[in-house]
């Protein structure tokens, strides 16, 4: 029996996307600012993460609390923050937390894109198979995924090699998380096709 405790979607939401806001709202009234911290100036940008990165751990120790349990991905997620963002503030470099997002989903597309030359789906282990669906559609679903995380971490590197930091902040805010509902909503017609029935659905 799964450990896993049911908790509000609207408390789950906002403690998963209320980090990455904070950090939005934190950054638009920061960002020209420069703070002085033993004897060295740091911009608006450094300071953010390092409210960013206690923040995101903060939420993501009481939804463990509240649920019983958290995702692989989150824990990765949580891992590469503190360690990008921990050097960027380190090295007073912005850079570090820019290319954040290229390294988690690199991360993940490898993952997948090693079960899938295994022949397994670890995004239906990752998920626990929390949609009813047969092993070719886990299979055919963690293809895509899997392309989909290389193109988000090539996307990601073009946005903050080539444009300014606001554009960036504004493409991480809103546009890796649209990018992503857009992407998993797309999926309903696979979902649809390869879905299974469990005992309570028949009933």
């Amino acid at each position: 029996m799964s450990d896993e405790k049911k908790v509000n979607p609207m408390v789950k939401m906002a403690l998963e996307l209320g980090p990455i806001v904070i950090f939005f709202i934190a950054y638009g009234r920061m960002k020209d600012k420069v703070f002085l911290f033993n004897g060295e100036e740091y911009q608006g940008f450094i300071a953010v993460t390092a409210i960013f990165v206690p923040l995101l751990m903060l939420t993501t120790f009481i939804l463990y609390k509240l649920s019983g349990r958290i995702s692989v991905m989150q824990i990765l997620t949580l891992v590469l923050v503190i360690v990008f963002g921990g050097l960027g503030i380190y090295f007073n470099d912005e850079r570090f937390f820019k290319m954040k997002p290229t390294m988690i989903y690199l991360l993940f597309g490898g993952m997948l894109g090693f079960g899938i030359l295994r022949g397994q789906s670890y995004l239906k282990l990752a998920m626990d198979g929390a949609m009813p669906m047969n092993d070719a559609g886990w299979m055919i679903l963690t293809k895509r995924f899997c392309a989909f995380f290389f193109g988000l971490a090539i996307l990601n590197e073009v946005i903050w090699r080539n444009f300014s930091t606001d554009t960036w902040v504004n493409f991480k805010t809103f546009g890796l998380t649209i990018a992503i509902f857009g992407f998993v909503l797309t999926q309903g017609k696979l979902i649809q096709k390869y879905g299974t029935q469990t005992d309570s659905d028949e009933a």
